[in-house]
């Protein structure tokens, strides 16, 4: 009985690790901003704001692309970037504290404030519509 007991408890935590690893795929980050925007995220307007300068000299397209699915190359580093659009790129939004820092750091530098939860929305809903 303590046998059974215990694989049914492992089995449980094994589960739990499985389910709260899928908290950090794509559908799931949409889904959480978009519910903090209280929005239906925007395709079309995914795709213009990352187009777009907003006021700084940078827009997301300078570094990743327009459309963002091959290699891209910082602006001022040089540095290689890989694919933005998870179609092209399948380790894009798999770790959320990956992508909170990235929004964090880049949204500061296209924008000169931090993104907000429905432009976060737009740009994730832009970057799923783009397939091979």
């Amino acid at each position: 009985m303590t046998l059974k007991f215990n694989v049914i408890v492992v089995a449980i935590a094994v589960a739990a690790v499985f389910s709260s690893a899928k908290a950090d795929d794509f559908d799931s980050m949409l889904k959480k901003y978009a519910q903090e925007a209280k929005a239906v995220p925007s395709v079309a307007n995914g795709e213009i704001f990352f187009s777009n300068k907003h006021g700084k000299d940078w827009s997301c397209s300078s570094c990743h692309g327009m459309p963002p699915t091959a290699e891209g190359k910082h602006a001022v580093t040089k540095k290689t970037i890989k694919p933005m659009a998870p179609a092209f790129n399948s380790e894009r939004f798999t770790d959320e504290s990956k992508v909170e820092k990235w929004f964090k750091r880049n949204c500061n530098d296209v924008l000169g404030r931090e993104c907000n939860a429905s432009e976060k929305a737009d740009v994730l809903a832009y970057l799923a519509s783009i397939k091979k």
